[in-house]
């Protein structure tokens, strides 16, 4: 698990510079067939890709998505009016049963079929009309980590693709931003060692991290066995707060941007009840730096990473973010004697109906 997450800056500059063509290519034929809806299919890892393509789409084409729920193909066998759509089913075996069958009800229902797989030779590659292909090369260990990377800046060109506004040259940064969030392997180390005996965590992010929240999340559970819940900031106000108690762990993704405000409502909340917070961020936050009281040194990404223009400030931010999550997790494993390359009860292929 260590060694991909390293290999992630690379595996995205490769994923970068041999689909851009092919976002270029679908990019013409869009601009002859305007999409009036966009469904993401998805389980697992794969689906919090999704969630992060939902609000990158949305924010930058203004396109509504939706995500599809894949029983309503699979066991409840609900035809669903798919015409105009673009459906993209997200996996990175390319092997995942219903997500497979969402997307060939889709193109039977007269969309436009899409897939986003690390395998060019499955069987979702063989049935999508275009294929996106994650250059991350074979991955070995259980816990998904350079595949969510891949399928996030697939995402990025598939926004690309759809109208949004997004340069090659820009994204070419998230390479190097991805190896300056690599910069913090042995601080996240030392830090680990605080929560050897954490049984319990809540991950939070918004917006466009709101994904990362879930994917650090599943990566706590699946590979130190942690009871780990993700919220929203606005969610976790709704309602979760209540749960949480002095020294409780709180996991907080902080770029800069519009999402700051209300994190550091958030953080201020969570002070006043004195849970023990971490936020990951980037020299661009400097206000996040400056915190006191019941948060831990910030893990800050010795890179800025903030945009300046008419898109969101925290574009880059969902694929170095993750990597310290992903970081801490590979490492709270190990504190905890746990393998996390092989997960007690799971497989790297997971079929459901």
């Amino acid at each position: 698990m260590r060694d991909e997450i390293c290999q992630q800056p690379a595996a995205i500059e490769r994923t970068l510079k041999a689909e851009w063509r092919h976002a270029e290519k679908l990019r013409a034929h869009f601009e002859s067939n305007p999409v009036r809806l966009i469904v993401l299919a998805a389980r697992g890892t794969s689906d919090n890709a999704a969630q992060f393509g939902r609000y990158l789409l949305e924010i930058s084409t203004g396109i509504p998505v939706s995500l599809a729920a894949p029983s309503v193909f699979t066991l409840y066998d609900a035809h669903v009016n798919l015409k105009d759509a673009v459906v993209v089913a997200i996996s990175q075996s390319g092997e995942s049963t219903d997500t497979n069958l969402v997307l060939e009800r889709a193109k039977t229902a007269g969309a436009f079929t899409i897939g986003i797989t690390n395998e060019p030779e499955s069987s979702l590659a063989k049935l999508a009309e275009h294929t996106f292909l994650v250059r991350a090369g074979k991955e070995k260990s259980v816990a998904a980590t350079k595949t969510y990377t891949g399928q996030l800046m697939c995402f990025y060109l598939l926004a690309h693709a759809l109208g949004a506004p997004l340069r090659s040259e820009d994204l070419q940064h998230i390479p190097e931003w991805s190896n300056a969030a690599l910069q913090l392997e042995e601080a996240i180390r030392e830090r680990a060692e605080r929560y050897c005996f954490m049984r319990h965590a809540v991950c939070v992010g918004r917006g466009l991290n709101y994904a990362n929240s879930f994917e650090f999340a599943l990566k706590l559970m699946e590979t130190c066995y942690v009871v780990a819940e993700r919220f929203s900031s606005a969610d976790l106000l709704h309602g979760p707060i209540a749960m949480l108690e002095q020294s409780f762990p709180t996991f907080l993704f902080c770029p800069p941007g519009v999402t700051w405000k209300p994190m550091r409502e958030l953080i201020g909340k969570l002070q006043s009840i004195q849970a023990e917070t971490l936020i990951i961020t980037d020299k661009s936050n400097k206000e996040a730096g400056t915190l006191k009281g019941n948060v831990r040194d910030p893990l800050t990404i010795p890179a800025a990473l903030a945009q300046r223009g008419q898109l969101p400030e925290e574009l880059y931010t969902p694929i170095p973010y993750v990597i310290p999550a992903q970081l801490f997790a590979a490492s709270l494993a190990e504190v905890k004697h746990l393998d996390p390359d092989r997960p007690r009860t799971l497989n790297k292929v997971t079929q459901t109906l």
